[in-house]
C-alpha cells in the first residue's frame, strides 16, 4: 500500500478535489439527490399510468389526477400527485440493456457497459471536477455503496463514494469513520505507510502530500462532517414528515447533507424486480416512498433548497406494458420514467411519451447519457471535457445532448 492508495479508505476525498474546492462555472444547480429504486420499477405501477387500456395492460391499481394537466399517477402516490408543479417526468427514457447489472451501470454512469473500460459514476466525476464543499465528502451513498456501478471506474479511487456504513432508519445509527477511535486507527496506519514512504523518496513533494493527508483526517473528523450526518439534530416532528422508515430517514439525512454541502448523494431504497405479484410489493413499499418523497420536495421547497438542487427518481429500466401470468412485469428498457426536478428544470411539465401502451417511445427519446449531459450542464461542469485513464484513453464526460424541453 502506498500513501496515495490509502486515501481510497478515507472514502471520497482526493488531493486535487481538496486542494480545488471549486465551483462549476455558470452552474443553476449546486447539488443533486439521486434517488434509484433498484430493480427496474414499473411506470404503469408509479407516474405513468395507462387508465384507458385493458386490465392486463393497466394493472391493479387505478390512475389519479396531479398538479399537473393531463399527468395522471398511480393511486399508489397520492402525495406525489399534489407537488408535480416541483418536478417534471420524463416518459419517454430508453436504452437497450435488460439485464439488472448493464441497465445500473449505464444509469449510474450515462454510458453503456463495456467489457474494455469500466466507466466512472455520475458522483465520481462530480467530486472530481467540483471537489471538496464546507470541509465535507463531495459524494454520499446512503445507506452503503450499492455495487462497484457506484464507484470511480477508470478514475482514482479516491472519487469512489463515502458509504454511510448504517441505515439512517436503523434505532442504532452510526455513521463509520466519524469517531475518534476509528480516526486515530487509521492516522496510526498512515504513519506506517508514512515512514516506508518517506525512507524510499527524497521527492520535494513529501510536506505537501503530509499537509494533504492531514486535511483529508481533518475533513471526516470536522465539525462539519458531525453535524452534517447527526441525524438527532432533527426535530422529531421532521422525522415523522418524512416517515420513520427506511425510505423517510434515508432521503432525511440526504436533504441534510447537501444542505451542509455535500455535492451528490445517491439514496438507494427498495427493491423493484417485480416479476410475481406487483401489486403485493407495491402495497408493500410504495406507501412510504410516496410519504418520503413528497416531504422532500416540500422540505427543500420551504427551505429554499429546491432552487440549488436537483432530485432525480429513477431506476436501470422499466417493465413489460404487459402484466404476466404471475401477476408480475418483466424487464423492459424499450420505455420507462423518470422524475427531475428542481433547480434549472422546467417544472410542472410532461416531457416525451410512451404512447397509449408503453409499447415504445412515441416522442423525444432520452438516453441515460442525455439525461447526464442535461445534470452536468445544469450544474456548470464541461460534459464534452476529456478525463483521462491511467493508459492515457481520453474519455468524454459525457457523449450526451442536453435536453432542452427539460431546462427552464
Amino acid at each position: 500500500m502506498n500513501r496515495r492508495n490509502f486515501l481510497a479508505t478515507i472514502g471520497g476525498i482526493s488531493f486535487p478535489s481538496l486542494l480545488s474546492a471549486q465551483y462549476g462555472k455558470n452552474a443553476k444547480a449546486k447539488n443533486i439527490i439521486y434517488v434509484y429504486l433498484s430493480g427496474g420499477i414499473s411506470a404503469q405501477e408509479t407516474w405513468n399510468p395507462k387508465p384507458l387500456v385493458d386490465p392486463e395492460f393497466r394493472g391493479p391499481f387505478s390512475a389519479i389526477p396531479t398538479k399537473t394537466d393531463d399527468l395522471f399517477f398511480s393511486e399508489n402516490f397520492q402525495k406525489l400527485a399534489k407537488h408535480t408543479d416541483k418536478f417534471s417526468v420524463i416518459q419517454s427514457m430508453t436504452h437497450g440493456q435488460a439485464a439488472h447489472e448493464r441497465g445500473t451501470e449505464y444509469m449510474f454512469t450515462g454510458y453503456k457497459p463495456s467489457a474494455a473500460i469500466k466507466y466512472a459514476s455520475i458522483g465520481s466525476v462530480i467530486s472530481h471536477e467540483l471537489g471538496v464543499r464546507n470541509s465535507l465528502p463531495p459524494y454520499v451513498s446512503v445507506p452503503n455503496v450499492q455495487n462497484e456501478f457506484s464507484n470511480s471506474g477508470f478514475l482514482s479511487s479516491q472519487y469512489n463514494p463515502f458509504g454511510l456504513g448504517s441505515d439512517p432508519a436503523s434505532p442504532d445509527f452510526k455513521v463509520r469513520d466519524l469517531t475518534n477511535g476509528i480516526s486515530d486507527r487509521k492516522r496510526n496506519l498512515l504513519e506506517l505507510v508514512d515512514s516506508k514512504f518517506k525512507q524510499e523518496t527524497g521527492s520535494d513533494n513529501v510536506k505537501a502530500m503530509d499537509k494533504f493527508y492531514d486535511q483529508a483526517f481533518d475533513l471526516m473528523s470536522s465539525k462539519e462532517s458531525i453535524e452534517a450526518f447527526d441525524l438527532s439534530k432533527e426535530s422529531d416532528s421532521i422525522k415523522e414528515k418524512y416517515g420513520k422508515t427506511q425510505a423517510g430517514q434515508r432521503l432525511l439525512i440526504s436533504r441534510r447533507l447537501i444542505e451542509a454541502g455535500v455535492r451528490i448523494v445517491k439514496v438507494n431504497y427498495g427493491s423493484w424486480d417485480n416479476h410475481d405479484n406487483i401489486k403485493n410489493s407495491f402495497d408493500r413499499q410504495a406507501p412510504e416512498l410516496d410519504t418520503a418523497l413528497s416531504s422532500l420536495f416540500d422540505d427543500l421547497k420551504e427551505r429554499g433548497l429546491l432552487d440549488e438542487t436537483i432530485v432525480v427518481v429513477t431506476s436501470e429500466f422499466g417493465r413489460t406494458p404487459k402484466i404476466n401470468k404471475t401477476g408480475g412485469r418483466d424487464h423492459y428498457p424499450k420505455v420507462f420514467s423518470t422524475i427531475i426536478g428542481g433547480a434549472g428544470i422546467n417544472n410542472g411539465s410532461v416531457i416525451g411519451s410512451s404512447g397509449s401502451l408503453s409499447m415504445e417511445v412515441e416522442e423525444l427519446p432520452i438516453l441515460p447519457e442525455d439525461l447526464f449531459a442535461t445534470i452536468f450542464s445544469l450544474i456548470g461542469i464541461d460534459f464534452k471535457k476529456p478525463l483521462w485513464t491511467t493508459d492515457l484513453r481520453p474519455i468524454e464526460i459525457s457523449k450526451g445532448n442536453v435536453v432542452q424541453e427539460l431546462l427552464s
